[in-house]
């Protein structure tokens, strides 16, 4: 089993780093645009712009309010991702990895890709892939009610297998087939969010393995050299994983390795330590993480960064923990560690994952903010470009 130290990371990155390419990839929350289903939690058409206007501090010394200095643009606008696409790619910013939802047998926020992003006359500066959000949904993004003991569920994140091949026939041929599209060795890259919810859906762990094959199989025969699949990891590796009956099938590395996935991220800090605290010292359990991933797992773990977390704007009440002192500097520092481990693994694809390009409430974005300018675009240009 290898063993790896940070110390390792910045020893081998002084070495090679001149000749690396990164490919910088940064979640996009696609809600910033009208659309008719999402008037459930934001009646007034244009979104979640809609939360973020009526955000405000909640306490004394809090680093609220934020606003973006592009204002409340229309994401589905293809003249207004033009200019988003020229900023993320000046600044070092190369692939948007879009969240991707699927509801009730149909997609969900998708014009902000389809309408904006894929119609951009310079989308082809830019990759994406997506992540398929298969979270269940409450009414967490809706202001009005968040926190609140109505806690009622609007959508159900797992499918069926006769589903799950529909969503799968409309990703292969309206996303894959695009030149722009990401892959990993020739293969087009597809991450899902929430393993243990599409084990679910499908019906058991047997069941999730035949849907992947299948999805594998399809992809082949629409030409493609194969499947990238990916995941976002949650807490611990050894974290046991359990079936529809609440049996245990293992711990989550062994139901990936059983699951043939291709490669491993995380989607925020949140989702795995403490972020209540500090944000440099969240960052040393964080590569910390990296390093236990490493020596565990034999896929490939691409690191993460995350800006921040701060989710009030979405309540009307203080809620849960804050990260703190998650300047454009500290966030800096950050991307250096992940530099780092990417030039200590050279024979695995130079990806970095962020949260986020655009996370207005939850405070985990890139692009430039009433209180840091354009700071966290200026500290990923910094480091690589």
């Amino acid at each position: 089993m290898k063993k790896i130290t940070i110390s390792l990371f910045l020893i081998v990155s002084i070495g090679i780093s001149a000749q690396q390419k990164y490919d910088i990839a940064a979640f996009v929350w696609p809600s910033y645009h009208s659309d008719d289903r999402a008037k459930i939690f934001w009646p007034e058409g244009f979104g979640e712009w809609q939360t973020v206007m009526s955000n405000e501090a909640k306490f004394p010394g809090h680093t609220q309010p934020r606003y973006p200095l592009w204002g409340y643009v229309n994401e589905a606008d293809p003249y207004v991702m033009e200019m988003q696409i020229n900023a993320a790619v000046r600044h070092g910013v190369n692939v948007f990895i879009y969240d991707w939802y699927w509801y009730d047998g149909m997609p969900f926020l998708e014009s902000c890709l389809n309408d904006g992003f894929l119609q951009a006359d310079n989308n082809n500066e830019m990759k994406f892939y997506l992540m398929w959000a298969n979270h269940d949904v409450n009414l967490t993004w809706d202001k009005r009610l968040a926190g609140t003991k109505n806690n009622s569920l609007i959508w159900k994140g797992g499918v069926n297998r006769q589903e799950f091949e529909t969503l799968c026939k409309r990703v292969i041929k309206k996303y894959f087939s695009r030149p722009n599209y990401y892959t990993v060795d020739g293969k087009p890259s597809f991450m899902i969010y929430e393993v243990q919810t599409f084990i679910d859906g499908m019906g058991g762990i047997e069941e999730a393995k035949s849907a992947l094959d299948w999805f594998r199989t399809e992809v082949k025969k629409a030409g493609f050299k194969g499947l990238d699949l990916q995941l976002t990891l949650r807490k611990g590796i050894e974290r046991n994983m359990t079936g529809i009956a609440g049996d245990n099938i293992g711990t989550q590395k062994e139901v990936i390795e059983f699951l043939q996935f291709d490669g491993s991220t995380h989607y925020q800090y949140v989702h795995f330590t403490d972020i209540d605290r500090d944000y440099l010292e969240i960052q040393k359990d964080v590569v910390q993480t990296w390093i236990a991933i490493d020596n565990e797992m034999n896929i490939p773990y691409y690191p993460h960064v995350s800006v921040g977390w701060d989710n009030n704007p979405r309540f009307r009440m203080q809620v849960g923990g804050i990260v703190k002192n998650n300047t454009p500097e500290n966030f800096e520092k950050a991307l250096r560690d992940a530099k780092a481990y990417v030039d200590a693994h050279p024979k695995q694809a130079p990806l970095i994952t962020i949260n986020s390009w655009n996370e207005w409430t939850e405070t985990s974005y890139l692009q430039p903010c009433t209180m840091f300018g354009y700071g966290y675009l200026e500290a990923i240009k910094n480091v690589f470009k």
